[in-house]
């Protein structure tokens, strides 16, 4: 199959994972994104990728096919029919690295969308984007906001042995494998993050975690995480429903940030500071990024809880909007 375009742009927006109760379930995608643009060669016997890097990444993240844009990339081009192309990379990233704000959920789902744009000059399939994107990351936590937008909550839906679907009546089978919804988030829920100038590998926070956990903090999370579809719609609630009360309930957790706070003891210091003034603070992703749930204009206030931290160097925050869109693509 032959590319039915030369260029294509990615936008692809930051993401949350978890707030706070919904461990490797829930994620939030961010009006803050990273701006890619796939060109393809023009001589077709150029099969190499050249990559440009600009803003965040730019001076520690490979510019050959380790990539892991470009690895994504080559792997969709096979699923979508594609050849091996050569092109150039140019991708200026505004997602720290290694925060906690979906900087690899991003870079998997730009290298897919990118593919399947080449490929197909229909609209976006989504849904084709999430399942192997949710294949590659290895849980959809991330990859799901940053490919629909919103609020998302994914699961992996595992059939019997040797069944690949389940019957729904009325419905289209349900298949193994990876799943998410969107939820509506309402306009005036507004987010700050708090980004520290030292960065947590996933898998260190990851080995952090216990093989197991007490019973009563299952239940206690699975009570929190039932909140969070109403917290963050609190419009469709009655009138005397605190939007903010019900956020901070909703982001509470025993599950995982408990084990991991000694790894970033600044974040949680924080995240500490922040739920003492009622704001529902907590770790963005694996960390040791901050993110803030509030309703309505909290922004200077949160700030000034923050203090000395927003002074001294070691950290800064962004107000990002809630995206609502997910990966957009433009071809040319």
């Amino acid at each position: 199959m032959e590319p039915i375009c030369r260029q294509v742009k990615v936008s692809v927006p930051a993401t949350s994972a978890n707030l706070g109760s919904g461990f490797d379930t829930v994620g939030l995608a961010l009006d803050y994104h990273d701006e890619l643009t796939f060109t393809l060669s023009a001589d077709p016997s150029n099969r190499a990728a050249q990559v440009l890097i600009y803003g965040e990444g730019e001076d520690t993240l490979p510019r050959d096919e380790t990539h892991l844009v470009v690895s994504t990339f080559r792997r969709a081009c096979q699923t979508f029919g594609l050849g091996r192309v050569g092109f150039i990379l140019e991708a200026h990233n505004n997602i720290p690295q290694a925060r906690g704000m979906g900087s690899s959920a991003e870079a998997i789902v730009a290298g897919i969308a990118a593919a399947a744009a080449f490929a197909h000059d229909d609209d976006l399939n989504r849904d084709a984007v999430f399942e192997l994107a949710a294949a590659i990351e290895g849980h959809p936590d991330n990859v799901a906001p940053a490919v629909y937008g919103g609020m998302t909550v994914s699961w992996n839906f595992d059939t019997a042995e040797g069944v690949g679907s389940v019957p729904i009546p009325g419905g289209e089978p349900l298949h193994g494998g990876f799943h998410t919804v969107k939820y509506r988030v309402d306009p005036k829920i507004r987010t700050a993050v708090f980004v520290p100038d030292y960065e947590l590998s996933t898998e260190k926070a990851r080995e952090a975690l216990p093989a197991a956990v007490p019973y009563k903090d299952a239940v206690f999370n699975v009570s929190r995480v039932a909140l969070m579809a109403a917290a963050m719609n609190p419009g469709a609630l009655a009138a005397s429903s605190d939007p903010n009360a019900l956020l901070f309930a909703a982001t509470q957790d025993r599950l995982h940030q408990p084990y991991r706070k000694d790894l970033m003891a600044p974040s949680w210091e924080l995240i500490k500071a922040l739920r003492s003034r009622g704001y529902a603070a907590m770790v963005s992703g694996a960390g040791p990024c901050v993110l803030v749930l509030h309703y309505g204009d909290e922004a200077e206030a949160i700030e000034h809880v923050a203090g000395d931290r927003l002074s001294d160097g070691h950290w800064r925050v962004l107000h990002p909007t809630v995206n609502a869109k997910g990966v957009e693509i433009e071809r040319k």
